[in-house]
């Protein structure tokens, strides 16, 4: 009957720690040095029912390595290993709290599966809290002086129009490496691009509110038309390595453009601004579009319109209802 191969598990295993405790080993607190071979009770046969038994000088325990050193004990909870703090997510090497959450609902919904199937009785991961993780790298922006300083470095570099339109629109930064020449309409009126896709999993946006569509200041519009044609001599240069995927940022063999290229090609037009490079990374560039935006007396609706935040319509007649003057000023 299936219900009696579920019971026969759980009584082969009572069974098995019952023969282990007559023969003497501790309930609990044992090490592996404890558990070593040691003479069958009579009559125990480790095959269980309906096998043959194990040879007489075999042991229903195998031995194990002993440890270094026995595993030291909480002073507040003694029935819980002490484990190093980093294992915790409480010290500069251990994984952040977001690292942490998403562990413990992997462990909790796996030990869910099993209650449903009786493997198991209750889900012990309700009884656990997710301790503090390792905090973040804090976020910050741009002045206007270190914005302006930042463009006037980045326009002999390759990744000057990236650089324009990131800090120009707002946009993430796993929004323009997959963004298409398909989604730019530079001879529009008013010029814009459609921002759909990122590089996530099926290449959806972070939310349904993130994908929108962003007029483009005349800045934009004039760097990514000289881009689009260096692009077009870098297509020549790369011959028969180029592959057509049609990117607006791709590598310079038309493929899309790794997140750790960004970072170090921007990193070198930091540090030709005048700016340390180790303090500064590309997304703090749309992090800057809010700060100065909102130093200009943007309300804050608006900017949360532009860069695709959460707020009561995000869109009319497919353009942001946004339209900072103060932005375009600037640009």
């Amino acid at each position: 009957m299936p219900g009696a191969r579920r019971t026969a598990r759980p009584v082969r295993v009572v069974a098995i720690i019952g023969c282990a405790l007559r023969r003497g080993l501790p309930a609990c607190g044992c090490g592996p040095a404890d558990l070593v071979a040691a003479p069958r009770p009579e009559g125990f046969r480790p095959g269980g029912r309906g096998r043959p038994p194990a040879p007489e000088s075999a042991s229903c325990l195998r031995p194990r390595p002993a440890l270094a050193r026995p595993p030291r004990r909480s002073a507040q909870y003694p029935d819980a290993l002490a484990l190093p703090a980093s294992d915790l997510g409480q010290g500069p090497d251990g994984p952040s709290t977001r690292t942490l959450q998403e562990i413990r609902s992997v462990l909790k919904r796996s030990i869910t599966r099993a209650q449903a199937r009786d493997k198991v009785k209750r889900n012990v991961v309700l009884l656990c809290e997710v301790p503090q993780g390792r905090t973040g790298r804090p976020s910050k922006s741009l002045t206007l002086a270190q914005a302006e300083a930042l463009l006037e470095a980045a326009k002999t570099a390759s990744l000057h129009a990236y650089i324009v339109v990131s800090l120009l629109t707002g946009a993430r930064t796993e929004e323009l490496r997959p963004l298409t020449w398909a989604h730019v309409d530079l001879d529009d009126d008013p010029p814009s691009i459609r921002v759909w896709r990122s590089v996530r999993a099926g290449g959806e946006t972070k939310t349904k509110k993130s994908r929108r569509t962003l007029a483009l200041p005349q800045r934009c519009v004039d760097v990514l038309r000289d881009h689009q044609a260096q692009q077009e001599q870098i297509r020549k240069d790369a011959g028969d390595r180029w592959q057509d995927n049609d990117l607006v940022f791709p590598s310079r063999v038309g493929t899309q453009a790794d997140a750790s290229h960004v970072r170090r090609s921007f990193r070198k037009v930091v540090a030709a601004a005048g700016l340390n490079p180790d303090d500064w990374t590309p997304r703090e560039l749309r992090h800057s579009f809010v700060s100065l935006l909102s130093d200009a007396g943007l309300p804050i609706e608006q900017i949360s319109r532009l860069v695709g935040h959460s707020g009561d319509g995000n869109h009319r007649d497919g353009l942001p209802e946004a339209d900072p003057a103060g932005h375009r000023a600037w640009c």
